[in-house]
């Protein structure tokens, strides 16, 4: 049986560099060596290996600028290969966190308010792995807090804070999406920030979430309304707080983490489906 050539892209030159690179590692280990050649590229000083090694699909495990902004989904499109996850134009919505705002907005979707007055969460606008993000609680520290998130983005966005119940709802699918189990949150630090989402023992994530049927209807539908808004592709995940009845989207993954640690593969988990059968998902996915 001939197998099939996945290139897994990793690493970058983001802020999240670090995280890509245990995420991209965990996949080449999982991936079956039956059914795969597997090839890792680090990216972007080992991109060439692609002209030798010609993948049949790109499995892209790659966080932040140039990776879930729809860059290198672009440049392999030119390349002609297929790659795993969202297309060019979900990837830079999802990743701009004041055009998803735009996006949102025109759906009817609910996202905390921009404000300039505490309390307030501030964020690079084009962060992830809630880099440069701050809770901010005294006006006198706001414009610190901004400056500090432009170390990692061009521009700062400056949203209310909404305390409430964390929840995150992966999606699986292209024409016709599928929900994960929701997993609920309760960081051990004052919000759900880089040590939570990596550090064992940072936050409690129960999965399935323990929320009623009608909050868990409301939850998936939003996260699929989410979904085919940004016209996403393969798989993603929806981050969302939920204060008082009402769920507030915070933002959409399209390439979400995908270390031991990561939400995603443990909501699969939880539906049943094993870390290396999420893998073969999401080529298969992919190669649709």
């Amino acid at each position: 049986m001939t197998k099939l050539k996945v290139a897994v892209l990793m690493g970058g030159d983001s802020s999240e560099r670090v995280v890509s690179l245990n995420s991209g590692s965990e996949v080449v280990y999982n991936l079956s060596k039956k059914k795969y050649e597997v090839l890792s590229v680090d990216m972007p000083s080992e991109i060439d290996k692609l002209t030798e090694f010609k993948p049949d699909i790109a499995f892209l495990v790659l966080h932040g600028k140039s990776g879930e902004d729809g860059a290198i989904q672009g440049y392999l499109e030119t390349r002609g290969i297929k790659y795993t996850g969202s297309g060019v134009m979900a990837s830079a919505v999802g990743m701009d966190k004041m055009i998803f705002r735009k996006v949102m907005e025109s759906e009817g979707i609910l996202m905390a308010p921009l404000t300039t007055e505490t309390p307030c969460v501030v964020k690079p606008v084009d962060g992830g792995s809630s880099v440069g993000v701050s809770i901010v609680k005294q006006q006198n520290k706001l414009t610190k807090a901004i400056v500090e998130a432009k170390e990692y983005s061009k521009e700062a966005i400056v949203e209310k804070y909404i305390e409430g119940l964390e929840l995150s709802c992966g999606v699986l699918g292209n024409d016709l999406p599928v929900v994960l189990p929701i997993i609920e949150i309760h960081p051990k630090n004052p919000f759900f920030d880089y040590e939570a989402k990596y550090v064992d023992g940072m936050a409690d994530e129960i999965c399935p979430a323990r929320i009623s049927p009608a909050l868990q209807r409301k939850v998936e539908a939003i996260t699929l309304k989410v979904y085919k808004a940004v016209k996403a592709n393969g798989f993603a995940r929806v981050d969302m707080i939920v204060r008082e009845g009402k769920i507030f989207v915070l933002e959409i993954n399209t390439l979400p983490g995908m270390t031991k640690n990561s939400l995603l593969p443990k909501e699969a988990r939880a539906a049943g489906i094993s870390y290396s059968k999420l893998l073969d998902k999401i080529i298969e996915l992919g190669l649709e």
